[in-house]
């Protein structure tokens, strides 16, 4: 059973979510908050795998509940809710720990897959969203050194498969690129995530191009 907390000032929009998620098996919404204030008490209380969170409410934002929930532990995973594609806080919501992002308006069965998605620890990213990402690291400040210590970790292999998943290739996508087994794309993830000390896969695609390894790479396939 999937633990959900939902976040939203917009109380239509919570009793909509509820009402696909309480028919859904496998997923259990556990907890409500209205602002990012209340949503850290109430993850706190219950504890959730998932937190899905509205970026944009009054008070403490999403992206700054977001930022304190990763600082605390144990952390669930959170997944922003957004109106929009290319949302101008999409960029800092990663840097603060978000796992994935799904639209508001996106489909039922598009919710339920993305929560189960993060569930597994994978990260929940939109090739538009990719291609910000990309843009928004490329025109950034220098790179972090600590995030270059990270990946001096890894090996070659390593350093390579890292390199595919920040260009947005999938595991079945990894496997036929650098002809291994999917179980041992699988393998090698898993190396990386943890020499990097990385939370999921997205939060290894922000270390993968704040370390300059994508330079050169900035085009997504």
């Amino acid at each position: 059973m999937i633990s959900v907390v939902l976040v939203d000032d917009d109380e239509l929009m919570r009793a909509g979510i509820r009402l696909i998620l309480n028919r859904t098996d496998g997923i259990e919404i556990v907890g409500e908050a209205s602002n990012g204030a209340s949503a850290l008490v109430v993850a706190e209380a219950t504890g959730p795998d998932i937190v899905l969170m509205d970026i944009r409410m009054p008070g403490l934002d999403g992206i700054e509940a977001t930022r304190e929930m990763t600082r605390r532990g144990p952390r669930p995973r959170v997944i922003m809710l957004t109106t929009f594609d290319v949302d101008d806080y999409v960029f800092e919501s990663l840097r603060a720990g978000a796992s994935g992002f799904l639209l508001k308006r996106a489909a039922p069965d598009a919710l339920i897959e993305g929560i189960r998605t993060v569930a597994r620890g994978e990260g929940l990213l939109s090739p538009v969203m990719t291609k910000r990402l990309i843009e928004e690291f490329t025109l950034s400040s220098p790179r972090p050194t600590e995030a270059e210590k990270r990946v001096q970790r890894l090996t070659d292999r390593e350093r390579e498969v890292l390199k595919q998943i920040g260009r947005g290739l999938t595991n079945r996508e990894l496997s036929e690129k650098l002809f291994i087994a999917e179980s041992t794309v699988k393998t090698h993830i898993k190396r990386v995530l943890s020499k990097i000390a990385a939370r999921d896969r997205i939060h290894a695609v922000v270390i993968a191009y704040e370390s300059g390894l994508m330079d050169g790479s900035n085009s997504p396939p």
